[in-house]
């Protein structure tokens, strides 16, 4: 049936006129070379460019400042080489237009009849702002306030259940409803966002910056920091004053 319908086609479908429409979401297409195929105008407009021709045959590195584009391409390798799915990673995109937004981040392999890879798929879909004024987000107002308070103690899922008298399971699909992220994904944005103002406003240590946001470990809260950002904690202070200084 598939196969039929799509041989019937004038054009191949790639969605790319579905997520025109879609301004919460970027999408794209890559050939195995990691190279732009096809854009949606949302990623152009975030790429800081006018037309899709300017995204077409480029690669990350290409469109974004280092090492934004270089942790991009890394991805794209690694689902490349490795023909895995990378399946909603929580990261901040920070675009040349200095627009910055969490986003769920989605790549799959695009493979030929024999199994061969020969591109892939990807999308990043905004993490959604939450209505406040619903009973779903009143529900959680308890234990959102209270891992807001207390960053530092390392606040667990298990924590928040408690204070919402809820199971994890319960707390994790009223947390996906509301916000469209799980509790873990919510926690790391919690602590990333926090971090984010300490780098920007005062000159504290990095150490006692991952100390403010609950990690013993700096070395963990530059990775999971990193993971999120594409850029290290000292990185990130020295783009946002070079940025500021511009």
């Amino acid at each position: 049936m598939i196969p039929d319908l799509f041989n019937r086609l004038g054009q191949p479908f790639t969605g790319e006129e579905l997520f025109d429409h879609l301004h919460d979401v970027v999408f794209f297409v890559k050939n195995d070379g990691g190279q732009y195929v096809v854009v949606n105008q949302t990623l152009v407009s975030r790429c800081g460019k006018k037309h899709k021709s300017d995204l077409i045959g480029k690669r990350p590195t290409q469109l974004l400042r280092p090492p934004l584009g270089e942790r991009y391409e890394e991805q794209d390798d690694r689902v490349l080489a490795s023909g895995q799915t990378l399946t909603s990673q929580l990261e901040l995109h920070v675009y040349p237009t200095l627009e910055t937004g969490w986003c769920l981040t989605t790549k799959m392999p695009l493979r030929e009849s024999d199994g061969t890879i020969v591109g892939l798929v990807g999308v990043s879909q905004d993490v959604k702002i939450p209505d406040v004024d619903t009973d779903e987000f009143q529900h959680l107002a308890d234990a959102i306030n209270y891992a807001r308070m207390h960053t530092a103690r390392s606040v667990s899922v298990s924590d928040m259940a408690t204070i919402a008298n809820m199971s994890r399971y319960q707390l994790d699909r009223r947390m996906r409803r509301v916000f469209g992220l799980t509790t873990g994904q919510w926690i790391i944005q919690l602590k990333i966002d926090v971090a984010q103002r300490r780098l920007q406003q005062t000159d504290k240590s990095i150490a006692t910056i991952a100390l403010d946001v609950g990690y013993s470990d700096q070395s963990a809260f530059t990775r999971q920091f990193k993971q999120a950002t594409g850029l290290s904690p000292r990185e990130y202070r020295a783009t946002y004053q070079a940025t500021r200084s511009s």
